[in-house]
């Protein structure tokens, strides 16, 4: 008996629908913090995504830079806020009987695009991005990547004398 779907294709339901669960429970908790960590991950599933797509390097820097900067300085913010911590959010909006049928509109109008639209499945496989983008940066574009470290060596020595408490009057 063949299974109407192949294991890949289930796995990348279970990841869709862990983005798409994770990111309604963002607005839907009550607690910020809770709802940072549903947006980590529904970040972590997008990167599952890009993974799935043979994106490798966005799905690196999705991790990297959305889950590893954005929403640790999102918590370390208000971790550092104690009064926010301690407190839920429970203002409830009023006009839900005008969201509803707008939402259910827009769901079916998206709906109805996606049934309608031709996805062109039988695309064929490309290389893993990382590879190219990383010869791509040291090869055409070697220039503008040594510059654009030095700019951010600056920085990060800058933002360092600055942090650096004055001890006796000297800096």
């Amino acid at each position: 008996m063949e299974l109407p779907i192949t294991l890949t294709q289930a796995l990348f339901c279970v990841i869709a629908f862990i983005v798409v669960a994770s990111a309604a429970l963002v607005v839907l908790v009550r607690n910020i913090f809770h709802s940072l960590l549903f947006l980590a991950f529904c970040f972590l599933g997008v990167a599952g995504v890009f993974l799935f797509l043979s994106a490798d390097f966005v799905a690196a820097v999705q991790v990297l830079i959305y889950i590893g900067a954005v929403v640790v300085l999102l918590m370390f913010a208000l971790m550092m806020t104690h009064r926010v911590m301690q407190t839920n959010i429970s203002q409830t909006v009023g006009q839900w009987w005008v969201a509803a049928p707008v939402t259910a509109g827009i769901l079916t109008l998206l709906f109805r695009l996606f049934v309608s639209y031709d996805f062109g499945l039988n695309t064929p496989n490309t290389a893993p991005t990382t590879a190219i983008i990383g010869k791509q940066l040291l090869v055409k574009w070697l220039l503008p990547f040594e510059i654009a470290s030095v700019v951010l060596l600056v920085a990060m020595i800058g933002a360092i004398v600055l942090a650096k408490e004055e001890k006796d009057g000297t800096p």
